[in-house]
């Protein structure tokens, strides 16, 4: 009998699936079902990446200090208390290996970010799913949940798949409310999208019990390089460092994330084409019969009747060539996700999804 077995937890983890991104027999396939950014990354982080060629024999930095001083001088914040990581995934990932373990538990919302579960059975501890109000964050659901083994709390907000985000006053009396030994994560992955919004910046400076996780994929449309930052506490920040790899960043990403975060007036660009393109698009999927709720980030998550109505659309939108993302698995059968496009992708997905009603 074989007797080498994985650490417990492991084989309780599904194989993460990422947004599909071909259509057999199709050609020009739409995808938006990553939610990436259509406009792509902006010309200062092209052409950093370009210029990054030339070093390709070296090692890259093994404490981020350019990129972690470029972003510090963007969002206000002390560079010695960020951390770069593969993706903000990468940053979960830490926080679950040193804060959770067995018989400790980490808690996440019914339709939360799929990692967050992936990462607390990698270490061990239990996942704990907490139910959300009308799609909702629900701040006293969570408080409910929280236990003497509760060791983190992860949010997104705005959070992802239902693109729904609650203020910074429910955000404050989460934090107030939580066990002494237990963190809460705030997973800014879309956060840029919100014009004004800090994604818990400030509440990091009075606690010490918040992070905030970021990412370079979305807004940034470096998603293909796979960079990500956290911010929190100090103490927390030097933990993390600690099992972080040296070398977890290459020296092309690195480069092409500090032009990005450099380039502000781009991510001010390309928030507000989306700002533009999802009201549209929200508007003319709800007249058809289609209601979203009121999104922040860079998606749509738009309701059908029921999860046949929902399937039926996205096979109708695959053989139109159109990608989106079925959310059964965050526990919203009758619900797809749909990435904000540009004008003529959004204007496809409505003239495909108004053939599917009957109504062109």
């Amino acid at each position: 009998m074989n007797q080498i077995t994985p650490q417990p937890g492991i084989m309780d983890i599904a194989l993460y699936e990422g947004g599909a991104s071909h259509v057999a027999g199709k050609s020009n396939v739409l995808k938006l079902s990553s939610n990436e950014n259509p406009l792509g990354p902006s010309d200062a982080a092209r052409e950093a990446f370009s210029r990054a060629v030339h070093d390709l024999h070296r090692y890259p930095s093994t404490d981020h200090g350019a990129l972690r001083a470029a972003i510090g001088a963007v969002w206000k914040l002390n560079p010695e208390q960020i951390i770069c990581g593969v993706g903000s995934d990468e940053i979960i990932h830490f926080l679950c290996q040193a804060y959770a373990g067995p018989r400790d538990e980490v808690i996440h919302t019914e339709h939360g970010f799929a990692m967050y579960r992936i990462s607390a059975l990698a270490a061990g501890a239990t996942p704990v799913e907490v139910p959300e109000r009308e799609r909702v964050t629900d701040v006293d659901a969570i408080l409910e949940a929280c236990s003497g083994r509760t060791r983190l709390v992860f949010l997104a907000n705005p959070n992802n798949p239902t693109g729904t985000m609650i203020g910074a006053g429910e955000l404050r009396r989460l934090a107030e409310g939580l066990p002494r030994k237990a963190i809460l994560v705030l997973d800014g992955a879309y956060a840029e999208y919100v014009e004004g919004y800090d994604a818990g910046a400030a509440l990091i400076a009075e606690r010490d019990n918040v992070v905030m996780t970021r990412t370079f994929s979305k807004i940034y449309g470096l998603g293909g390089l796979r960079v990500g930052w956290g911010h929190g506490p100090k103490a927390i920040i030097d933990v993390l460092n600690r099992v972080r790899g040296p070398f977890n960043l290459s020296s092309a990403a690195l480069a092409a994330a500090q032009a990005a975060v450099q380039d502000t007036a781009y991510m001010a660009k390309c928030r507000d084409e989306n700002a533009r393109q999802r009201e549209w698009l929200a508007g003319a999927l709800a007249e058809m019969g289609v209601p979203s709720d009121h999104s922040t980030a860079n998606f749509i998550l738009a309701r059908f009747a029921d999860a046949a109505e929902a399937e039926a659309c996205d096979a109708h939108l695959r053989n139109e060539g159109i990608l989106v993302r079925r959310v059964a698995g965050y526990n919203l059968p009758n619900c797809l996700r749909i990435t904000v496009g540009d004008e003529s992708a959004c204007r496809r997905v409505a003239h495909a999804v108004g053939q599917f009603k009957g109504l062109r």
